[in-house]
């Protein structure tokens, strides 16, 4: 036996460490256990089954629950995926008739009210822009910089006093009945996401993860899968 430090041969027992028999060398005094076990870590495989239980509307300590990986992990590996998502993926076609809607939940208590904006195309499904924050037009005014440019013929919406003061005179149509695709998408976004069931003890204790549960989800449900965490 040798010391991995210098070398030498010249080597004593010294107790034990977790079980296993220690030495330390006469020579360099480092201490060192002979063979060590191989480090611990979750395959690929093992991450992606997590994330695609998460997207799947599953919480983060039922995965915990399940898998037996600690639901901080898994918080992390969503944080990291989603900081290499965009927001959104550019449409296939440019909408001709967009849909305007806001999804509520909260974050950290029920007090704490806060608003998904989303925005679809009229004739296809999938959500093609999104904001977080308050029911204002300052936090609507992001997602309609990236809406206007689609130049649709006609915008529907609920009657939000805050799209008039976007959207052009004459090309709203305010009526909850031609928004069946955007409730539709929000529909998914609740029954995908546990944070964002109507009934549940899953809740977002930030704005910042509830984005990064955005992120992977429409990833998820355009592509199919999730990438792997770093």
């Amino acid at each position: 036996m040798q010391c991995p430090e210098c070398g030498s041969t010249h080597i004593r027992k010294n107790g034990k460490r977790r079980g296993k028999q220690n030495h330390i060398c006469v020579a360099c005094s480092r201490q060192f256990i002979e063979h060590y076990d191989p480090p611990k870590g979750y395959s690929n495989e093992f991450k992606q089954e997590c994330l695609k239980m998460y997207v799947n509307g599953s919480g983060f300590r039922a995965i915990e629950r399940v898998k037996g990986v600690h639901h901080t992990t898994v918080i992390d590996w969503v944080a990291q995926v989603s900081e290499r998502l965009p927001d959104s993926y550019a449409p296939d076609t440019i909408p001709q008739v967009g849909e305007l809607d806001e999804l509520e939940t909260f974050v950290g208590s029920k007090k704490n009210k806060i608003w998904l904006w989303t925005a679809v195309d009229y004739f296809k499904a999938g959500i093609l822009g999104w904001v977080i924050g308050d029911h204002s037009s300052e936090t609507f005014k992001p997602l309609w910089n990236l809406v206007k440019l689609w130049k649709c013929f006609f915008y529907v919406t609920d009657g939000n006093p805050v799209y008039p003061k976007f959207i052009p005179q004459g090309d709203q149509i305010v009526s909850k009945t031609y928004m069946i695709r955007v409730e539709g998408e929000n529909t998914r976004l609740r029954h995908y996401l546990a944070r964002l069931h109507r009934k549940t003890l899953c809740y977002s204790k930030s704005v910042e993860m509830l984005k990064h549960s955005v992120r992977l989800l429409l990833h998820y449900l355009k592509f199919g899968d999730v990438p792997v965490p770093a």
